[in-house]
């Protein structure tokens, strides 16, 4: 029987393109329809409807083109690839799982390894990448919290900042090196991860969500107001830079040793501290990803994933919700103490306004984009959330725009991640086959 032909409702098409396109003009309107103009008379009001106008156009064609390409393919489309037999023919069911997960992270690790040797002469480039590894580490740190113990922070940005600022005071105050202050940062974060955790011991879901914002916002209060120690708003400058086994990366040093170029004998250039700096934070996010995929097939860590999905049989199985908590916070935070710690070493200056709720935000929509238990998908995420936006900054005002629709997109399309798929931390074998036993 021959098909019938494609003939699309032209009228009922365009009828929904245009409601999309008034939809798009309204939301446009207060945000892209007014603008403030400094002049010499003060700040004046300029009114430019031509944008509101290219929004709607650009809704109303990409709905329209949208639409005519899903009733001509959609069908079609889905009813071809939607039989389960097509694939096992294309991707093998164990290369899908398994393999291609470790290609891929390997591929990504040599990548990472290789780029100051292919980017050299780009300082810039560099510096971002070092910028998108401090949120990568953050959001395998988070994951812990979040991922495996199914326990939604909203204040992690705090262990940030506690690790950022014991740094701060521990180099500029006792004189001690980086390697010396970062593992007092980090047990330093943990303890406070150690104090949030006892208070929301009894609460799950939005109530704790509600108190570990509350606890990310004391922090950063603290912070401000505690000026005798913190420095308040003006925050602490002239932070400590690290070094590379007691060689500074300096034309000359400080105490009059040794340099890192006149040891091995190179010239100086200032590309060898963000180089330096640059595999720093990547071994640290290595760190962090290794003792995350090894700690998940220990006892705690199937302990964190009992509770995450089912705390009242957590507790039938004779586990203790109120220990695996606490473990969880505390070295979740302590990943985040060390990321602090390498931030404040790299910008030289902190201040409160580094520790905003913002950041608390962004790290959890990496974990939440990226999928949920996914070290992968967090390096993904944080590409994109992270890395999109510094290098599209030429947008200015329409770079949180498009940041914005980006997670909107995303959450539409992938709800549950960009990479959801989650190995098990244990696994049956396959069963014997009657004879063969």
């Amino acid at each position: 029987m021959k098909a019938a032909a494609f003939r699309p409702n032209y009228a009922a098409l365009a009828g929904e393109a245009g409601v999309a396109a008034l939809v798009a003009a309204l939301l446009a309107f207060p945000l892209l329809g007014f603008r403030l103009d400094a002049s010499a008379r003060g700040l004046a009001l300029d009114v430019r409807l031509i944008w509101v106008v290219y929004a709607a156009v650009a809704v109303f064609a990409g709905r329209l083109f949208f639409a005519l390409v899903v009733q001509h393919y959609g069908v079609r489309f889905v009813a071809s690839f939607s039989r389960a037999d097509l694939l096992p023919r294309y991707i093998p069911a164990r290369l899908t799982h398994y393999a291609s997960r470790y290609h891929v992270g390997a591929a990504m690790m040599a990548f990472a390894i290789m780029l100051p040797w292919f980017g050299f002469s780009d300082r810039n480039l560099i510096d971002k990448m070092t910028l998108i590894l401090i949120y990568v580490m953050l959001g395998w740190g988070l994951n812990i919290v979040v991922g495996l113990a199914g326990l939604l922070d909203l204040g992690y940005v705090a262990f940030y900042a506690v690790g950022a600022y014991s740094y701060a005071l521990l180099s500029s105050t006792f004189g001690l090196s980086f390697w010396a202050c970062l593992p007092l940062a980090g047990l330093l974060a943990g303890a406070a991860g150690l104090a949030l955790g006892f208070p929301v011991l009894r609460l799950r879901g939005d109530y704790l969500a509600i108190v570990t914002l509350g606890f990310g916002e004391i922090v950063r209060e603290v912070i401000i107001n505690w000026q005798v120690v913190t420095g308040g708003p003006n925050g602490l400058s002239g932070i400590q830079r690290p070094s590379f086994f007691g060689l500074e990366l300096l034309p000359v040093a400080s105490d009059g040793g040794t340099t890192f170029a006149d040891f091995f004998g190179i010239a100086f250039s200032p590309d060898q501290r963000i180089i330096f700096l640059y595999y720093l934070i990547l071994a640290l996010a290595l760190f962090t990803n290794l003792f995350t995929l090894r700690i998940r097939k220990l006892p705690i860590g199937r302990a964190w994933e009992a509770l995450r999905e089912d705390e009242i049989a957590c507790r039938s199985l004779g586990l203790n919700p109120t220990m695996i908590k606490l473990s969880a916070f505390a070295i979740g935070a302590s990943f985040a103490g060390f990321a602090g710690s390498f931030f404040a070493t790299r910008q030289g200056f902190i201040s409160p306004e580094s520790f905003t709720f913002i950041e608390s935000a962004i790290i959890l929509s990496i974990v939440v984009l990226g999928g949920m238990g996914s070290q992968i998908g967090i390096v993904l995420a944080a590409l994109l959330l992270v890395g999109l936006p510094e290098w599209f900054r030429d947008l200015a005002e329409f770079r949180m725009v498009a940041f914005g629709a980006a997670m909107v997109l995303i959450m539409v399309w992938r709800p549950q991640g960009l990479l959801s798929h989650r190995d098990p931390t244990l696994q049956l074998g396959k069963p014997v086959a009657e004879g063969k036993a």
